[in-house]
């Protein structure tokens, strides 16, 4: 059975749980998003001395799409975007795109409308099948300047689907129900990407949002709640090493079987924990664990700099535990 057949909504196996009957009354079982159902925010690989490595970028986009990824997400926050020039963001896009079958989606947006603008219109050149754009940060904008914001960017994709990037706790504004939902009906987004990490919330934005709105979850701990309540799938750091487990729960979930799903999440928890901390936030761990895979991606750049000591002894440990 190929993948797509494996997602795609079945009648449950049985109404035995609580979850299950919650799902099939309130929101039917899930579909699957327009770039499937996981996708890995992959990191940007440097070299040993921070220099983009755009052969490295290749082996490691080729192997996420062998290892239960459907999707890309390139130059968002897990791939550093903050630290990339323009130049590395356009060689980085075209790179990949032309590497790989799978979807990428394009990290575009910054604090300033004007450069996402322009990059927005780099990715599109690039062959970006989707652009993801984050809610300007530091800046703190009011609902009207996000909704122009978000509608420039939309302007500059010409055709090209965009997804909002909802992550109130690294841009300190929280994008309100009222401005996705008309955005969305006026057909300039077409889902977010939800990291907020109030699936109740989310489950009220779903129900006021029009058909064909689409919510990827944005941390990996909330995933399953949040197919519970309408998702698509996930947008994933941790698909970088368990890609395959991330899809087979959504699989499972998607056909009904809520045990097996609930069963694989508990194995992945773990490695929702891994992935940040105060100590080493994302992506720090993330290319901790992909050295300690045999990649090489190299440090992550000054602000986050190098994992401390111990961090890839810890993530050969989270893997192995994971595939015990």
């Amino acid at each position: 059975m190929t993948q797509a057949a494996a997602l795609r909504p079945r009648p449950p196996v049985h109404i035995g749980l609580w979850l299950q009957v919650v799902t099939i009354r309130l929101v039917g079982m899930p579909t699957i998003g327009r770039f499937g159902a996981v996708g890995c925010a992959m990191v940007t690989p440097f070299d040993e001395d921070g220099t983009l490595d755009l052969d490295a970028a290749v082996a490691l986009a080729r192997w996420l799409c062998s290892h239960g990824n459907d999707f890309l997400v390139l130059a968002g926050t897990t791939g550093e975007s903050p630290v990339l020039t323009d130049s590395e963001k356009r060689d980085l896009w075209r790179t990949v795109v032309e590497s790989v079958t799978v979807p990428i989606v394009a990290g575009t947006s910054t604090y300033d409308t004007a450069h996402s603008v322009a990059l927005t219109r780099a990715a599109r050149e690039c062959g970006a099948a989707g652009i993801l754009a984050v809610t300007p940060y530091y800046s703190r904008p009011p609902q009207s300047g996000l909704e122009g914001h978000f509608r420039a960017i939309h302007e500059a994709a010409t055709g090209l689907p965009v997804l909002l990037y909802d992550i109130p706790v690294r841009t300190g504004r929280k994008l309100a129900d009222e401005t996705v939902v008309r955005l969305a009906r006026d057909e300039i987004i077409v889902g977010v990407k939800d990291a907020t990490a109030n699936p109740a919330a989310s489950a009220a934005l779903l129900r006021e949002a029009p058909d064909g709105f689409e919510l990827y979850s944005g941390n990996d701990g909330d995933t399953l709640a949040l197919l519970a309540v309408g998702a698509v799938g996930v947008i994933s750091v941790e698909s970088h090493w368990a890609g395959e487990q991330v899809s087979e729960m959504i699989a499972a979930f998607s056909k009904g079987d809520v045990d097996h799903a609930r069963e694989v999440n508990n194995r992945l928890i773990p490695s929702h924990r891994f992935q940040s901390s105060d100590q080493s936030p994302n992506p720090i761990p993330t290319k901790a664990m992909m050295r300690a895979l045999g990649h090489s991606v190299g440090d992550c750049r000054l602000p986050l700099g190098p994992a401390p000591e111990g961090l890839e002894a810890e993530a050969r440990r989270v893997h192995a535990e994971l595939n015990g």
